[in-house]
Order: C-alpha cells, then structure tokens, then sequence
C-alpha cells in the first residue's frame, strides 16, 4: 500500500479513539475529552429517555416517582404524542425544574411554562 493511501484510508472513529488512547503522550487528554463529551451530550437531550438519563434515573425510579410502573414510562418516552400536563408530570419525575417549551415564530422566541399544567 502506498504511503499517501494509507493515509486517506477510512478508520473507523472508535478505533481511531481506541488508538489515540493507547498512545501515552495523549491517552490522559482523550480521556478527559471523553468525559467531557459525554457531559456536553447529557446536556443536549434528542428525547424524554435522555432528560432521564442526563438525571442517571432508570425508568423503574421514574416509574416509582409517578406511581406507575416501567412499562408505562417506556411508552411515555416512545409517544409521539403527550398531554402537556403528563410531559410536566415526566420531566419533574426526572427532576426538571421549572421545565418550558421555547419555540420560534417568525423570528420572536415563544415561551410556554408547563408548570401552568400542573
């Protein structure tokens, strides 16, 4: 194989991590990058699985918050539709406080506190 395609050769991002690691000049560096990614990721939730797992709440404790079983909650994080008093009720079991939803319209930020669902 020749040097310059070598170098434009796909890897693979874990292993190009998994070698980065390895490497004792940067190993403690990748690994506290590492660490804070996964923060940064907690932080920007996709879903209401993530709020619960940026909380580190299973869905059996959120589950025991609003007396109700796991099966429930997994069917709450996987609707595609919600009452909003029963998002609020979720998002203050996984410990949101004062949660809102922000929307945009025609360049003016909209704010709708669901604690006004309560």
């Amino acid at each position: 194989m020749t040097e310059q395609s070598d170098k434009t050769r796909f890897i693979r991002g874990n292993d190009r991590i998994d070698r980065l690691v390895a490497d004792p000049l940067i190993a403690d560096d990748v690994t506290r990058y590492a660490s804070e990614r996964a923060e940064v990721n907690r932080i920007y939730a996709q879903g209401l699985a993530d709020i619960r797992k940026a909380g580190k709440l299973t869905q059996t404790e959120v589950a025991t918050i609003l007396d109700t079983d796991q099966g429930t909650v997994s069917r709450i994080e996987n609707r595609d539709d919600l009452l909003l008093s029963t998002l609020r009720q979720y998002l203050a079991a996984a410990g949101a406080v004062h949660a809102k939803i922000v929307v945009e319209k025609e360049g003016v930020e909209i704010t709708l506190d669901l604690d006004s669902f309560g």
